[in-house]
């Protein structure tokens, strides 16, 4: 897809997520470095939010979308409602296509094999 600058473009959304990942990150620095805390260390999470949505938002006009986890839930029940009304019993015929021949080697087919008399 190429740039469209008609495309909108979800800020709240990429500031929320970065919200939540400089929380996560920030967690991290001070459980890591809880004896050796300086306040660039936390600086650099504030830095990378002009980044994260800026890089986000270039990526929304050129159209890339990744699914919320509404999406992903949403596209699970369809799949799971699609699999209930498709279920039927289990049956060679139930794949669409119809069973092959018997051989020799397989039991359902008529046996080639004459009759063994027993000899006494």
């Amino acid at each position: 897809m190429g740039w469209d600058p008609t495309r909108p473009v979800p800020w709240k959304r990429f500031a929320r997520e970065w919200a939540i990942y400089a929380a996560v990150f920030a967690l991290v620095v001070l459980i890591i470095k809880r004896d050796d805390l300086h306040w660039n260390q936390f600086v650099w999470i504030a830095v990378s939010l002009p980044i994260w949505v800026g890089f986000s938002g270039l990526l929304a006009k050129f159209g890339y979308q990744r699914k919320t986890l509404k999406d992903i839930r949403a596209e699970t029940a369809a799949r799971a409602a699609e699999q209930q009304a498709a279920a039927r019993p289990t049956t060679a015929t139930s794949t669409g296509r119809t069973r092959p021949a018997p051989t020799k080697r397989t039991s359902t087919g008529p046996s080639n094999r004459p009759n063994r008399s027993r000899k006494r």
